[in-house]
């Protein structure tokens, strides 16, 4: 029987996201390709550290038996072949089953998303992010400053998503953005009743349930909605949920606080969220990547 990835949840992520290549990727963006390779096969021997989403994917994986295989995992990355070679080393050394690669030699790796039928997507590439999500596909920008993940629950993969233009459409958004706070209160209330229409991030949240659901592993998924909606706008959040017959485990109301340190205490493998402004109090406490969709990224022209 042939290969194939059908009925696997699958992640697509770059080298960068994976590991902790700063250091060497400076090369890289400074545009000698060729030192950047040498210095790869100069330290060949030599693990990379892990990086932000290394215990995201180290747990994913753990979803795998000898019987079934339910999580995929894939290099997508800009990287040369030969500095793959050290990928895969570096992968093996960790003890992660990593088995398939695309590696592009500086040119866009996106375009494979669509044969790799990816879940999720992430990069440290912003460019990358955003095409991949213009083509519809689940996707963030790893903030590589990101603190690693904590080791208090081994045996648990726990996301957090933000709601609006994340989970959900940038709907409500666009009104917030338009009109204010006030406006985007009585418009959710008006609407409570009726679903938000999905986001990007709806079809990775889907399968992360669909993997709960059928998975006899001794792993579970944990999956908190971290929103700055607050009462009574949370309504219409919990209905489209129950719409989508999806449960998370928790969900914060927080009113416009800072996302940062209620975070820290839900211990996330990996948040995702539109706003610069929450990732980057994220990331002082937990591994966080931008979703760069909806208004707050692509503000309408002026008139």
């Amino acid at each position: 029987m042939p290969a194939t990835l059908e009925d696997k949840l699958v992640v697509a992520i770059s080298s960068r996201a994976l590991f902790d290549l700063e250091e060497e990727n400076r090369l890289f963006d400074a545009g000698d390709a060729r030192a950047y390779m040498q210095l790869q096969l100069s330290r060949l021997e030599v693990p990379a550290r892990p990086g932000v989403a290394f215990s995201l994917v180290r747990k994913l994986l753990a979803f795998n038996d000898p019987a079934q295989q339910r999580v995929e995992v894939v290099m997508l990355s800009r990287n040369d072949p030969v500095s793959g070679m050290r990928i895969f080393r570096s992968v093996r050394e960790a003890g992660i089953k990593l088995e398939r690669g695309v590696f592009t030699q500086g040119r866009d790796p996106f375009g494979y998303l669509r044969p790799l039928r990816a879940h999720l997507f992430l990069s440290a590439n912003e460019a990358d992010v955003r095409e991949a999500l213009a083509q519809g596909f689940p996707a963030a920008r790893v903030l590589t400053e990101s603190v690693q993940a904590g080791k208090n629950h081994p045996d648990e993969v726990r996301i957090a998503f933000d709601g609006d233009a994340v989970l959900f459409s940038d709907e409500a958004e666009q009104v917030f953005q338009a009109q204010g706070l006030d406006a985007f209160q009585l418009h959710e209330t008006d609407k409570a009743a009726l679903p938000l229409p999905d986001g990007p991030f709806k079809p990775l949240l889907a399968a992360l349930h669909r993997l709960q659901q059928a998975s006899q592993a001794g792993m579970r998924i944990r999956t908190a909605l971290v929103t700055a909606r607050s009462a009574p706008a949370h309504e219409r959040a919990i209905r489209t949920l129950m719409n989508w017959n999806i449960e998370v485990d928790e969900a914060m109301f927080l009113g416009g606080l800072p996302k940062g340190e209620f975070l820290r205490e839900f211990e996330p493998d990996f948040f995702f969220d539109d706003q610069t402004t929450h990732v980057r109090s994220a990331a002082r406490h937990v591994p966080a990547g931008h979703v760069s969709h909806g208004v707050a990224n692509h503000p309408p022209p002026a008139r």
